[in-house]
């Protein structure tokens, strides 16, 4: 049998080591592969195979006398070599639609995706909001609620809502109204890392209803309630500028306490930190890329027995940020791929809609 035919083979008896052992949790031996698998070789071939793929660091013994496992690299090469994800089936793509579909706004959207990938996947799903580094304003309101205090509401184009109370000195509507709509002239349709720029700017401009330049250029001062406006809208880019991740389904880790065989509480307490979520998400790709990260390929030793599938979601081509989930490596891949890719689709096609 020449070369490229045996690897092929190869490939066939990790491909059948890796689907036995996540469905059955038990290490595989050769028998099993026999009787489960149409492999059309003999069971010495296949014991061949196996000893070949153990050398090459594919798959390894647990217990002696016991079947193969795969290892890290067993996995990185199964998931490398799929041809094709899982699809939903249509019961599933069903509630997918039906469910976002009910969302009211960005906030439910993402409460709803987390809850959704998390049932899907039976693992812990967590959903990056979009970014505001890449949103834009989509509008500014200001509200009067009395003669000196105004709320301050930043909508963007992806759908994010900030809003707060700023405490001024009397304005007057006329004034407010005139501030509200040359704001909107000058920051409307610009992404939220220009827009400090041009506030800032704009408190050195032509005051509000005010007299024009004097003969040497000065300006008089912006009244006093639009200063504070300003300087609490800059607070608020600025504040929101960190990112954030919605966590859910972490009981789905209390499932598969024999693939933690130290702890389960060490990947809890990762799953804690805001940082170490953001970085399991990774940069912000293309909608529609998978990345799929195996054991120490996470980068953190607490999550050394765990994989990370995620993909970015956006507007067409437009990626805002990303989702994902987090299981252990004993993982049904093509299953979990094809529910995050299916759901990221998705979550895009209601905010091209938004």
């Amino acid at each position: 049998m020449d070369e490229p035919k045996l690897d092929r083979r190869r490939l066939e008896v990790l491909r059948a080591i890796v689907e036995d052992y996540v469905a059955t949790q038990e290490p595989v031996g050769s028998r099993a592969l026999v009787e489960r698998h149409n492999l059309n070789v003999s069971p010495a071939t296949i014991r061949n195979d196996m000893a070949l793929l153990e050398e090459e660091g594919y798959i390894h013994q647990p217990h002696t006398s016991a079947g193969r496992v795969p290892t890290d690299k067993g996995y990185r090469l199964f998931v490398d070599r799929l041809t094709n994800v899982k699809p939903l089936t249509g019961a599933e793509r069903r509630a997918i639609h039906s469910f976002l579909d009910e969302a009211v706004d960005l906030d439910d959207v993402v409460s709803r995706t987390v809850r959704l990938l998390a049932q899907l996947t039976r693992q812990v799903a967590v959903v990056q909001y979009p970014s505001l580094s890449r949103s834009a304003v989509r509008h500014v309101e200001l509200v009067s609620l009395s003669p000196s205090r105004v709320m301050l509401v930043l909508i963007t184009d992806t759908g994010r809502v900030e809003q707060r109370v700023v405490e001024v000195s009397a304005i007057d509507e006329a004034t407010l109204g005139e501030f509200r709509a040359r704001l909107n002239a000058l920051i409307d349709g610009r992404r939220l890392a220009e827009v400090a720029a041009l506030v800032e700017e704009f408190t050195h401009s032509r005051p509000l209803s005010g007299p024009e330049p004097a003969e040497d250029g000065a300006r008089g001062p912006q009244p006093a309630a639009v200063d504070a406006l300003c300087a609490s809208l800059l607070e608020m880019i600025v504040e929101q500028r960190e990112e954030r991740v919605v966590l859910g389904g972490t009981a789905n880790l209390a499932r598969f306490g024999q693939d933690f065989p130290d702890s389960i509480g060490p990947v809890l307490e990762a799953l804690e930190e805001q940082v170490v979520l953001l970085k399991l998400l990774g940069e912000a790709t293309a909608p529609s890329l998978l990345t799929v990260r195996i054991g120490r390929e996470n980068g953190f030793d607490q999550l050394t027995t765990t994989s990370v599938v995620t993909s970015g979601y956006g507007r067409g081509e437009d990626t805002l940020a990303q989702l994902g989930v987090l299981g252990p490596t004993r993982m049904d891949y093509p299953g979990t791929m094809g529910a995050v890719s299916a759901v990221a689709r998705y979550v895009g096609r209601i905010l091209e809609q938004a």
